[in-house]
């Protein structure tokens, strides 16, 4: 095979494996790749054949521009689900992946149960709150059944502000945290 047709095989190659990446995007990589496999083979004398192996498939390059690129949006975004997404996608590069992503998930269920007790204290006033009993915790959050005769609630109305509050600080802070660790792992992977 000439290594013209060995260049086209491979970035097509790359092309279809960059799949959802909006089109722009996908040339510029692949003009991005063309270059630096033609520099490359200039510049060492190393046949494209070799050149090509030291970039390793195609697919596993379009996989990780595509991590890159999803990592890199999910750094700078609000949303919960492209934050997760981004996470989960670092916990596929290592440990401190894994911590963040569970972090994530902790921080969103937490911040989330929070803000929904806040609202089913006004629709469900007798069945939401915080429970004591003998100076003993019983029960927090919604409940369906029935309490011994005893407990008593604690904070009545005062959950509503207390649990927005809270969940509102918990999910601020885990955007936080999901974000500086997306960038710092951009920082590092860059750096290698």
């Amino acid at each position: 095979m000439r290594e013209e047709e060995q260049i086209e095989s491979y970035l097509n190659t790359l092309r279809v494996s960059l799949g959802p990446i909006a089109i722009g995007d996908r040339e510029e990589i692949v003009r991005e790749i063309a270059a630096h496999v033609r520099d490359s083979s200039e510049q060492s004398g190393a046949s494209i054949e070799t050149v090509l192996k030291r970039l390793g498939p195609a697919e596993k390059l379009a996989r990780e521009y595509r991590d890159g690129l999803l990592i890199r949006r999910a750094s700078r975004s609000f949303s919960p689900v492209l934050l997760l997404r981004g996470a989960l996608r670092l916990a596929t590069r290592g440990i401190s992946g894994v911590f963040v992503l569970f972090t994530a998930m902790f921080g969103y269920l937490i911040g989330g149960g929070l803000l929904i007790v806040a609202f089913a204290k006004c629709f469900a006033p007798g069945h939401t709150g915080v429970w004591v009993e003998n100076g003993r915790l019983v029960s927090a959050g919604a409940i369906e059944y029935g309490l011994s005769p005893h407990a008593h609630e604690v904070l009545g109305y005062w959950i509503i502000p207390l649990a927005l509050t809270l969940g509102s600080l918990l999910f601020i802070a885990t955007t936080w945290i999901i974000r500086s660790s997306l960038r710092l792992s951009q920082r590092v992977q860059a750096r290698l």
